[in-house]
């Protein structure tokens, strides 16, 4: 299983959204100084979310943020080195 898809399931599992985007961004930064977990993840380490749902709905922008990377705090910990995230309620 991909980190990518690992995401996906989480966030997937924990927030229902109705529009979800996990958009692997590693290439992008092949030059940047690779966390010690990077190898594990196969060269997964940076990724894009964008992200539309309900659960955020009355939350601030650091609330989701945090939200999010209680989520996938495990990949983060072990190899995810970069998680943008572009979190929204419904009709944002």
């Amino acid at each position: 299983m991909t980190v990518q898809s690992v995401l996906t399931a989480k966030l997937t599992e924990a927030l229902a959204p109705q529009s979800l985007e996990v958009i692997d961004e590693s290439d992008r930064h092949a030059s940047h100084h690779t966390h010690p977990g990077g190898a594990g993840h196969q060269g997964e380490t940076h990724f894009r979310v964008r992200i539309v749902s309900p659960a955020f709905q009355g939350m601030t922008r650091l609330q989701r943020h945090r939200r999010i990377n209680e989520i996938v705090a495990a990949e983060l910990a072990a190899g995810v080195h970069a998680l943008a995230i572009d979190a929204r309620a419904p009709g944002e």
